[in-house]
């Protein structure tokens, strides 16, 4: 070979180097046999409900550009167990861990292999669905905020995977769903705190980007409304479902020439910190402010007083959520059509130390700090 055609052939080296330095995904099957990452997985997991010249086309891709599916993802292919993946980008960390127990109480009795992973970083959230469902991830479960959040939402399709989103404000079409009706349930706690003869009650809104939480609020303002009272801005603090938010809300409601006799917060993590606020400034509970929740996580009751809460049945929630995945993936396998379906679990109100009536909580003064 002469100086020139090795200087020639260098070019075309360097592209050979990259490319097998950068292995093939399914995606890019999918795109060479114009078809869609699920029916790629189809073809590889060697389900029926393919037609045959899809089949043939998807073959050719995958020889053409040297694919090789991942060796679990194919071992467990011919198997029964289903894998699932849960995302999440949660600050709850009371939240969490009910949801994290739901799906693997749920996953260990149904022998399901359950992968745990942070969204948290959209620019890598596509690359790390990507591998999820190459990895043989054939369903993903979704916590707030990331339930709510449709462009995780169509990584999960374009990429082949089931998504069963849990604790959305409301149903989508385009996916599964387990879900309670948060604006009843926000309507209901606030009758609830007008029924003990509170008129100025506070309200904590959680993460404005979440649909629940407006939903929330919208129960609150409707039951305001309906008692003849009006919701001024004065009553109304925005915070984020954390702790902290939840501190910076209270204390500027409890710091109000006009303080509310009652705080509704959106969470138990939000509660709990207008709690910790009240006794800062020497505010009983419930004897001088009523401090009520949503969630009935673990905290709310580990905390005194003990929160008046709407129970949420999040582990119960979450287990439903992995069954369903489970039954799409081995419909799906046996060439079964399935549809997204949407589960309604029922909300209780749990009453417990930290409400009362308004009688020694009505003084109307800036509280001393």
């Amino acid at each position: 070979m002469t100086a020139s055609s090795a200087k020639a052939d260098a070019p075309s080296r360097k592209r050979a180097t990259r490319r097998s330095n950068t292995a093939p995904t399914i995606a890019d099957v999918a795109r060479e046999a114009r078809c869609s990452p699920m029916t790629v997985s189809r073809v590889i997991n060697g389900e029926g409900n393919v037609r045959e010249a899809t089949r043939e086309t998807v073959r050719e891709a995958i020889a053409k550009l040297n694919y090789s599916p991942n060796r679990a993802a194919r071992s467990l292919a011919g198997g029964d167990q289903v894998r699932i993946g849960m995302l999440f980008d949660n600050p709850s960390s009371s939240y969490l861990a009910e949801f994290l127990m739901g799906a693997l109480e749920e996953a260990t009795r149904r022998d399901i292999h359950l992968e745990v992973q942070s969204c948290d970083n959209a620019p890598d959230n596509a690359l790390l669905i990507s591998k999820m469902v190459e990895g043989g991830i054939t369903g993903f479960i979704l916590p707030p905020p990331l339930c709510d959040d449709q462009g995780v939402l169509d990584l999960i399709r374009d990429a082949g995977g089931i998504a069963i989103a849990v604790g959305p404000g409301r149903a989508s079409g385009t996916c599964g769903a387990v879900l309670i009706d948060e604006y009843r349930a926000a309507y209901d706690m606030t009758r609830h705190i007008l029924s003990l003869g509170h008129e100025r009650i506070g309200f904590i809104i959680g993460n404005p980007e979440q649909v629940a939480s407006g939903q929330r609020l919208k129960g609150y303002r409707t039951a305001m409304e309906e008692a003849g009272l009006d919701v001024s801005d004065g009553l109304v603090a925005q915070g984020q479902f954390t702790y902290r938010s939840g501190m910076t809300a209270a204390e500027k409601l409890l710091s109000a020439r006009q303080r509310p006799t009652a705080i509704f917060a959106s969470n138990d993590d939000m509660a709990a910190a207008t709690v910790a606020v009240a006794h800062r400034l020497h505010l009983d509970v419930p004897s001088d402010i009523t401090v009520c929740g949503f969630d009935d996580t673990d905290l709310a009751s580990s905390i005194w007083p003990e929160l008046t809460t709407i129970r949420q049945p999040i582990r119960e929630m979450t287990a439903k959520a992995v069954a369903m995945i489970a039954g799409i993936s081995r419909a799906r396998r046996n060439g079964e059509r399935t549809k997204a379906e949407h589960v309604s679990f029922p909300y209780k109100l749990v009453r417990r130390n930290s409400d009362a009536g308004p009688s020694l909580a009505n003084r109307s003064e800036t509280p001393p700090r």
